[in-house]
């Protein structure tokens, strides 16, 4: 029971059908991955929605290119409830050759890689995109 990666797998999922929104249960660390995924450029909007029935649910809006191609190559879940992995910023990895962005919770919030070392802050090593 991991909601990271039930996420993560939700965004992968409606990818490689090409749907072009895809709703997420609600919850704040969601909703803040959704916010670096746009700042990123990897989704095109995204919206935290507060349904009275059924709860709430993040909506992403996937974003593709001109051609028809995902903007989102790949995912990959870093730390997980079993083996968590944490990084200082000096040792925080790069994703395929600083091509992709690694996701990461720190003590100042959710932020990509290059805002934790930008900012010298580590922390737990959540997700890669590419």
């Amino acid at each position: 029971m991991d909601p990271i990666a039930d996420f993560l797998t939700r965004i992968r999922n409606a990818n490689m059908k090409k749907k072009e929104r895809v709703d997420i249960p609600f919850s704040k660390i969601k909703t803040e991955i959704a916010r670096v995924l746009k700042e990123e450029g990897y989704i095109s909007n995204y919206k935290a929605i507060h349904n009275e029935t059924k709860g709430g649910f993040v909506r992403v809006f996937l974003k593709y290119t001109d051609d028809n191609l995902s903007v989102i190559q790949g995912l990959k879940r870093v730390s997980r409830p079993g083996r968590r992995v944490y990084s200082s910023y000096t040792d925080i990895p790069s994703v395929r050759g600083a091509f992709g962005t690694s996701i990461l919770s720190t003590s100042k919030g959710i932020m990509t890689d290059s805002k934790a070392k930008e900012e010298k802050v580590g922390g737990e090593v959540l997700c890669q995109i590419w």
